[in-house]
């Protein structure tokens, strides 16, 4: 049943996570109360992620590839670029790890509007995903456009306010989520069949170009707008509800979220019902039907089990680790939940088999996926260290992404695709719910500025696998060149 096999790729997501924070209560810091949370909110996270899945995989995702195919077939670049912006748009708005980290940045800065941030970033992916399939039909250099935009980025970042900048990186994570990632990879699938000719290095860039939109988008908002700074909000003194009441008086107001923000996706649906798919059949049209209601009963769970049970007890688990122990213990933490976060990622795995697939074989999915864990571990330790000790962003921004785009100059094309993919899958819902979270608590107990201190993770967990799957391509290609000598041909499908 394709439910059970959501329930357990849910399961093996949050499972992990949910382990180790078991281990670090009984060991090095008592949740209390939150604990009984946590583990409700995690059975909430599983359940709703699953049944989210459910919905997406048999109402959201035929349909965007069904459009995209449809858009295609028709050979109108305006009209393929327009859909791009406004399907890239829609789904954003629906994406849960977007709202999560709009959601926890009003929660320090009240000053930073949810609905502004979740909107801008909307309309910077849209933009994106329209570059992005541009870039597929115009065969334009994936790193030209790489550097061009990273050089506007942090040209952009010199003049936003300090308050977005975090905040900024960040939402280039959070964007490709759960919902996003399958739906562009769609469209770019079918842009690239229709146009025909191998086609491999345009399998991946897709979702590391998508990245890029939110990243400028949130940068000139901060330039407009300066927020309200200041600290994360001090834990309630009065007394906490039931477990049970206390899950169900976040109900109404995640159902009213969750409605408003999947009521413009079916719309786009309505529309590409009337206009672009005429010829589907009353039962295609029942299973979408009833996919989006998958997807809005599983937003609905996985949103409060977030907000009831994971955000405030990686809140707590960050708070106490940070006070009350070494900063040597809040990193080593912190590297231990990078490493299984990154390994419980569907679409980290989702990404890896299709590396596998669409090289033949040749770069084995283990190896990005081990390769990916040492660079996710990196971030979250990186991070903390960076929370311990007060360092600016700007530290680590600066140097990797600079080491990043220059490894675009000397790795194989196919890896510096992957790596920029990798980037945006690696940093999914366990980076903007738990981890996010867990960084923020850290800062507050250690007395810091979470606006400024906290936010930056996400970005440095999409950083990382630029770095370390474009040094793997590096190595593969040096051996493929070797192995040339003796085996020209298989040597150039590699490097290809």
């Amino acid at each position: 049943m394709i439910l059970l096999e959501k329930l357990k790729e849910a399961a093996t997501s949050v499972i992990p996570v949910m382990a180790l924070v078991w281990l670090v209560h009984f060991t090095a810091a008592p949740l209390g109360d939150d604990m009984g949370r946590f583990l409700a909110g995690g059975a909430l996270l599983i359940l709703g992620l699953a049944v989210f899945l459910l919905g997406a995989e048999i109402g959201v995702v035929p349909v965007g590839s069904r459009a995209g195919s449809a858009l295609t077939s028709r050979r109108n670049l305006p009209l393929l670029l327009g859909a791009g912006f406004v399907i890239g748009f829609f789904i954003t708005v629906a994406e849960p790890d977007v709202h999560v980290l709009a959601q926890q940045v009003t929660a320090v800065d009240p000053g930073i509007s949810p609905l502004v941030l979740v909107g801008m970033i909307a309309v910077g992916v849209g933009i994106f995903v329209a570059v992005a399939l541009g870039r597929i039909v115009f065969q334009v250099s994936l790193r030209l456009l790489l550097l061009v935009f990273y050089g506007l980025i942090f040209a952009c970042a010199a003049f936003t306010a300090p308050a977005f900048l975090g905040v900024a990186f960040d939402a280039g994570g959070a964007t490709t989520g759960p919902m996003t990632v399958p739906f562009i990879m769609a469209l770019g699938v079918g842009v690239a069949a229709v146009r025909g000719g191998d086609g491999r290095d345009d399998s991946f860039g897709l979702i590391g170009l998508a990245s890029i939109g939110p990243i400028l988008s949130i940068l000139l908002l901060g330039m407009m707008h300066q927020g309200a700074g200041g600290a994360a909000p001090a834990p309630a003194g009065e007394e906490a509800p039931g477990l049970v009441a206390h899950f169900l008086a976040l109900v109404p107001d995640t159902a009213a979220e969750v409605g408003m923000a999947l009521a413009p996706l079916v719309g786009l649906f309505a529309a590409f019902r009337i206009f672009l798919l005429r010829r589907m059949t009353r039962m295609r049209m029942v299973r979408v039907v009833m996919g989006l209601i998958y997807t809005f009963l599983g937003l609905v769970c996985f949103f409060v089990g977030v907000k009831g049970g994971f955000i405030p007890a990686g809140s707590s688990l960050g708070r106490i680790i940070a006070v009350t122990h070494p900063a040597w213990l809040l990193v080593g933490t912190g590297v231990a939940l990078g490493a299984l976060a990154v390994l419980a990622e569907p679409a980290v795995w989702v990404l890896t088999a299709q590396v596998e697939e669409v090289s033949g074989g040749s770069i084995r999915s283990r190896v990005i996926l081990v390769t990916l864990c040492i660079g996710v571990a990196s971030a979250v330790g990186l991070a903390m260290f960076r929370v311990a000790g007060g360092h600016s962003l700007w530290y680590f921004l600066i140097p990797g992404y600079a080491l990043a785009l220059g490894l675009t100059f000397v790795c194989p094309p196919m890896f510096t695709a992957i790596a920029f993919d990798s980037g945006g899958v690696a940093s999914g819902p366990m980076a903007s719910t738990f981890i996010l979270a867990f960084t923020l608590g850290a800062s507050g107990g250690l007395g810091g500025n979470p606006i400024t201190d906290a936010f930056g993770v996400i970005a440095l967990i999409a950083m990382t696998p630029l770095i370390a799957i474009q040094a793997l391509g590096i190595l593969y290609g040096r051996a493929a060149r070797r192995q040339g000598r003796k085996a020209p041909a298989h040597a150039d499908g590699e490097g290809a």
